[in-house]
């Protein structure tokens, strides 16, 4: 195949209080193109959903690469969402040539890259990463807002809504939290 294999690179999450944050690495088959790509948070629910369904049956490759809250209390949410996107890319059944990656930061791998401000709205193949990606970590926040009714993950995602935060100070934080953030941490040390 003299065709370079380009991989596009994105990660969803970096802003809620809660959870892991999820990226995702995607070879789109130039030959079996899909129709709607945009960045993910421009898409309705609906359109992401069927476009997750998409371009997972069509495209080369893809894969999910995630840091646990933990991990994002350890090593910081930047740290946290450069080492999510290369686990993605590690994950890939196909070895990229290339990787396009959303933002200005470059993964530590021995892969040639380039990274792209904005790139979830102007390359296909980071659009199809960023849509995968927040369907899944989505679908997580549904799962824990059915453990943790109390706080609306199924509304807010895990991000620092009022609603949310005034859960926080009423309920505490939950295992999933991120300790490390500041509105969850205040709360952890106002309850000592």
């Amino acid at each position: 195949m003299s065709q370079r294999l380009i991989a596009g690179v994105d990660e969803v999450g970096r802003g809620p209080l809660v959870g892991a944050v999820v990226a995702a690495a995607v070879i789109l088959d130039p030959e079996n193109r899909i129709e709607g790509l945009a960045d993910s948070k421009k898409l309705s629910e609906k359109k992401r959903n069927l476009l997750d369904i998409e371009i997972r049956a069509k495209a080369l490759s893809w894969s999910l690469g995630r840091a646990e809250a933990h991990e994002i209390d350890e090593i910081n949410i930047l740290q946290a969402s450069l080492l999510a996107m290369k686990r993605a890319v590690e994950g890939l059944s196909i070895k990229p040539d290339h990787l396009k990656i959303d933002g200005n930061k470059e993964i530590h791998m021995e892969i040639s890259m380039e990274t792209i401000i904005k790139g979830d709205s102007k390359v296909a193949s980071i659009s199809a990463a960023s849509i995968i990606a927040k369907v899944a970590r989505d679908k997580e926040m549904l799962e824990l807002g059915a453990e943790y009714p109390e706080y609306g993950f199924a509304g807010n995602k895990g991000y620092p809504t009022k609603a949310h935060k005034e859960a926080l100070i009423k309920y505490g934080a939950t295992p999933q939290h991120r300790v490390s953030f500041k509105p969850v941490r205040e709360v952890i040390e106002n309850r000592k």
